[in-house]
């Protein structure tokens, strides 16, 4: 059967890519590229000859159809970001979903992934974690998030331009703590490699005085003084009071995840729960 491969590539380090990797990129009958020249290095440094399609966040839904139909007429295809796991914080989703509606076989190959790499040299706790992409830059949604964060009773990692990294660890500094462990993992597997570990305070100062360049991840330690886990008897109690009190049902999934830690998808499960139970 056609085959949609999603193949993670190397976040810096051309070493770091699997044998698999290499083999199936160099067997597809084409590599759906994020940025067809950054992909072509790396296929010219393995010797890899597919041909290469562009497909990203500008163009990924209008190359849904195309890809069905190359599936359709029996290509095997392989799917890669920039750098490191296709999906995570970067497009395809769009084409994955088509591909599996379409009834085909879509396998990961996995690899590199600054996620994984920045959180397991943090040195915080490694589970459970949430993983938050980038936060919006601005309004509302942006607010609810550094919230969530703010309460978070896990460790968090969150992927942040240079240009704002001091002032997301101001921002979680004034919600939580400017005593909160924090790590900064900066060109991970690059030649300029740096991992910053210290509190929110202490890190944010040191990049203010020194500048940051670079991709960077930021590993957030749970918030201090909050539990790490809590019983959803006591979230539903909270949820039915706010509803009685006539809040709507996303505003009220929104202050029970903010009060409790309570991840945010289970506030709204909890929610939803008591709306149907009358």
């Amino acid at each position: 059967m056609p085959t949609l491969f999603i193949v993670s590539t190397p976040i810096g380090n051309l070493a770091d890519i699997t044998y698999r990797a290499v083999e199936v990129l160099g067997s597809v009958d084409r590599v759906l590229a994020e940025d067809t020249r950054r992909t072509g290095i790396l296929c010219r440094h393995y010797g890899i000859e597919t041909p290469l399609v562009s497909l990203h966040e500008h163009n990924e839904a209008a190359r849904v159809e195309q890809v069905v139909q190359w599936l359709d007429d029996g290509d095997d295809l392989a799917l890669v970001s920039d750098a490191g796991t296709p999906l995570v914080s970067d497009p395809g989703g769009r084409v994955v979903r088509a591909a599996t509606d379409a009834g085909y076989r879509v396998v990961p190959v996995p690899g590199a992934s600054a996620v994984m790499a920045a959180l397991v040299a943090a040195g915080l706790p490694v589970e459970p974690f949430t993983f938050f992409g980038f936060l919006p830059r601005s309004g509302g949604v942006r607010e609810d998030r550094l919230s969530e964060l703010a309460a978070l009773p896990h460790t968090a990692v969150v992927y942040e331009s240079p240009e704002r990294l001091v002032a997301l660890l101001d921002e979680l500094a004034e919600r939580s703590s400017p005593s909160r462990r924090v790590a900064v993992a900066r060109e991970v597997t690059k030649v300029h490699e740096e991992y910053r570990r210290g509190t929110l305070g202490s890190v944010a100062d040191h990049y203010r005085d020194a500048g940051v360049k670079g991709e960077v991840v930021v590993v957030l330690d749970a918030a201090e003084g909050v539990p790490t886990a809590v019983d959803d008897e006591a979230a539903a109690a909270l949820a039915r009071a706010l509803l009685e009190d006539g809040g709507r049902p996303s505003t009220v999934a929104k202050e029970v995840a903010r009060r409790l830690g309570v991840a945010r998808n289970r506030a709204y499960e909890i929610v939803q729960g008591l709306k149907d139970d009358g």
